[in-house]
């Protein structure tokens, strides 16, 4: 065996005990090797649903989830689209919240069966939790950390300054690759969620997968 199959076993027993603890969470996880077979899955999955909403995450758009989902005329939420003014912006957040079904992914899952996620402005967080009727996460197993303190460290020293310097922000992370706790106006950490357990009002699927995956 190479290194990257060593390093897939560790992955799948980690994926193991993770899926294990998420679903006794509620939630109703599942883990695949790769993008093409889970995003197989989720199209399956998602096809009751007529409107959805699209987080600002790069994994989810690893899937073409969007592009095919488009293709069979649903609705499509999406404020990555280039030339929207603020307020286009802004209503198209506003109702990622109220779609049937909101993808995104998660600044970490801890392999004991919580997600957390921090937001800078928290249309997201406030998807996942509540107003749409089914909400789908994807990680790659990057993203999976031991437990919930490493999951929240997970955030400070590699997601933030990670998405801050993407995003081109004026942050200390940004340039120096260490979170400070900032009082930048650009700050991107405001607004902090763990999901314990799946909310009460809402369907969550977690999908896990064998890959590195976003930030």
């Amino acid at each position: 065996m190479d290194d990257l199959a060593y390093e897939q076993w560790l992955w799948e027993k980690t994926a193991q005990r993770c899926i294990s603890n998420l679903n006794k969470n509620d939630f109703d996880a599942h883990y695949f090797l790769d993008v093409e077979t889970a995003a197989n899955r989720i199209l399956e999955m998602v096809k009751p649903y007529a409107s959805f909403g699209f987080g600002g995450s790069s994994t989810t758009r690893r899937l073409g989830v969007l592009e095919a989902l488009r293709d069979e005329g649903k609705t499509i939420h999406d404020h990555w689209q280039a030339g929207l003014s603020k307020v286009e912006d802004l209503e198209i957040r506003l109702a990622q919240g109220r779609c049937d079904c909101f993808f995104c992914s998660a600044n970490a899952i801890s392999a004991t069966g919580e997600i957390v996620n921090v937001d800078g402005i928290g249309n997201r967080t406030n998807a996942m939790t509540f107003g749409t009727r089914k909400v789908i996460i994807v990680a790659g197993m990057n993203k999976v950390t031991v437990d919930l303190e490493s999951a929240l460290k997970r955030i400070r020293q590699v997601a933030a300054p990670m998405r801050a310097r993407s995003l081109n922000m004026k942050t200390p992370c940004a340039e120096s690759g260490v979170c400070s706790d900032c009082r930048s106006p650009q700050r991107i950490c405001r607004v902090t969620t763990i999901l314990h357990r799946k909310p009460s009002l809402t369907d969550i699927s977690v999908f896990l997968i064998g890959q590195s995956l976003g930030f």
